[in-house]
C-alpha cells in the first residue's frame, strides 16, 4: 500500500528535524522543503526526499504541489529573527498565504494543512492570574508575534483549506540553539536573570510538539487553533533550577536590571545593523523575555487532538542535557 505523503517546510530547522523523525515513525513518506543553502548534514541519514520551494510565486508552488500530490502539508518554515516588520511579515505571513493559496489552486486532494504558528501571535497576559486560552484576544508584543498573527488572519479567509493552527510556546530540546545559551551559561557556573519580578512561564519539549502535530494530520476538525505547552506553568527560576540539577552544577545567580539589559539589546541591534544576521538578544526579544504571564490552557488540544504531553520541564531538560553532552555541545 502506498504511504501517504507529507510536505514539511522548514525541515532543516530545529523543529523541522523532529517533525521529520515523528513523520517517519508514523509511516509517512516525507518530503523535506529546505533552502538550497541550508545545512542538511544532520538529515542525510534519514529516508526523505528534498524539495526547494519558491514561496514568492504561487504559480511555482502550485506546480510543485500538483507534481508531488501531497496528502498533508506541515508549514513550519518561518523566521524568528528579522531586522524589520516588513521582513517578518513577508516571510511569516505572505509566504504562508502563498503556499496556502497554491494548495487551494493545485489539482490534488489535500487532507490537512498544518500551520505552525506561535503563542507569540496571541501575546502574554498582563497579570499573573489566568491562562492564555486558544481564543484569547490577540495582543502580540513583538513584530514576530504580529507576523504570525497576520498569517493566521490570512489563512482564516481561505475557508476551503483543511487548516489547523498549532501555537507552541517556548520550544526546547535536542538541537535547540537559543535557550541553549542558558544551558551553556549554567554549565560554566553563571546564572543570569533579567530583573527580579514574578513571572509565569510555559514550555514544550520538542518531541511532544512534533508528536501532536503529526497526530493532528488526521484530526477530524478544521479551522481551529490550539496552544501547545506541557500543560504546566513555571516560575522564572524553574528552567535554570532543572538545568542545574541535570548538570549537577552550582551557580553564581545574579539579576541584571531590566534597563541595563534593554540598553545591551539596543547596542546589539546597533552592532548587527549592517550584518545579515540578527543577535539572539535584541529589542524585539526583550518584550517577550520580560513579559509577566505565558501560562496556557490546554483543554482544546487535549479534547480535539488527544494531546497528552509525555515531558514536563524537569524530564525534558534532563533529556536535553543528555543530548547536549553526548553531542559535545556541553
Amino acid at each position: 500500500m502506498d504511504r501517504k505523503k507529507v510536505l514539511i517546510t522548514g525541515a532543516s530547522g530545529f523543529v523541522g528535524f523532529h517533525l521529520i523523525e515523528a513523520a517517519i515513525a508514523a509511516g509517512l513518506e516525507v518530503f523535506a522543503a529546505v533552502r538550497p543553502d541550508s545545512d542538511i548534514s544532520h538529515l542525510t541519514a534519514m529516508s526523505i526526499q528534498y524539495v526547494h520551494l519558491d514561496y514568492s510565486s504561487v504559480a511555482s508552488l502550485e506546480q510543485e504541489l500538483e507534481a508531488k500530490q501531497y496528502n498533508y502539508i506541515i508549514h513550519a518554515a518561518g523566521t524568528t529573527k528579522a531586522k524589520t516588520k516588513e521582513q517578518y511579515d513577508l516571510v511569516n505571513a505572505v509566504y504562508t498565504r502563498n503556499l496556502a493559496a497554491a494548495a487551494l489552486e493545485a489539482d490534488f486532494k489535500l487532507e490537512k494543512f498544518i500551520f505552525v504558528s506561535s503563542l507569540a501571535a496571541l501575546g502574554p497576559l498582563a497579570g499573573l492570574s489566568g491562562e492564555i486560552q486558544d481564543h484569547t484576544p490577540p495582543q502580540p508584543v513583538t513584530n514576530y508575534g504580529a507576523s504570525k498573527l497576520l498569517a493566521e488572519l490570512y489563512l482564516a479567509k481561505l475557508t476551503a483549506l483543511p487548516l489547523l493552527t498549532i501555537r507552541p510556546t517556548a520550544v526546547y530540546g535536542p538541537r535547540e540553539k537559543d535557550l541553549f545559551i542558558l544551558f551553556s551559561s549554567i554549565n560554566k557556573g553563571l546564572e543570569p536573570h533579567i530583573g527580579s519580578f514574578n513571572q509565569q512561564l510555559s514550555f514544550v519539549f520538542v518531541k511532544d510538539l512534533a508528536a501532536v502535530i503529526i497526530r493532528s494530520l488526521t484530526a477530524p476538525v478544521n479551522h481551529k487553533a490550539y496552544n501547545i505547552t506541557d500543560g504546566r506553568s513555571y516560575d522564572r527560576y524553574a528552567l535554570a533550577n532543572f538545568t542545574k540539577k541535570a548538570l549537577n552544577k552550582k551557580t553564581f545567580k545574579f539579576h541584571l536590571p531590566v534597563s541595563l539589559v534593554a540598553l545591551l539589546a539596543s547596542f546589539m541591534d546597533f552592532i548587527y545593523k549592517k550584518s545579515k544576521n540578527t543577535p539572539t538578544l535584541n529589542k524585539e526579544k526583550m518584550a517577550e523575555l520580560t513579559a509577566v504571564n505565558w501560562a496556557c490552557n490546554l483543554e482544546g488540544a487535549k479534547t480535539d487532538l488527544n494531546y497528552l504531553p509525555d515531558y514536563d520541564l524537569e524530564k525534558g531538560v534532563l533529556q536535553t542535557v543528555k543530548w547536549y553532552k553526548l553531542n559535545n555541545w556541553l
